[in-house]
């Protein structure tokens, strides 16, 4: 069965879906801390909880994590 994804990108999908995914986590921990017994999520909603978590600088925090991540995975992934 010939494979959806072409061979010599495989490398660059597969980087994207994990970077992607820390992310996705990176943001799911920012939500969950709005909603703990400190955060004013629990009186101001989901939509106010939204906006106060999705910035730029937590983007380039994000982003500059899931890097840092990516680079971790892989060099342990070599190694091990």
């Amino acid at each position: 069965m010939k494979s959806l994804i072409r061979k010599p990108y495989s490398k660059y999908y597969r980087a994207l879906i994990e970077v992607g995914f820390i992310i996705f986590l990176f943001y799911s921990n920012l939500l969950m801390g709005e909603y703990d017994r400190s955060g004013n999520a629990q009186r101001k909603g989901f939509l106010w909880a939204l906006h106060d978590v999705v910035t730029s600088g937590n983007f380039l925090i994000g982003v500059i994590a899931a890097m840092i991540g990516y680079v971790v995975f892989e060099f342990l992934r070599k190694k091990i």
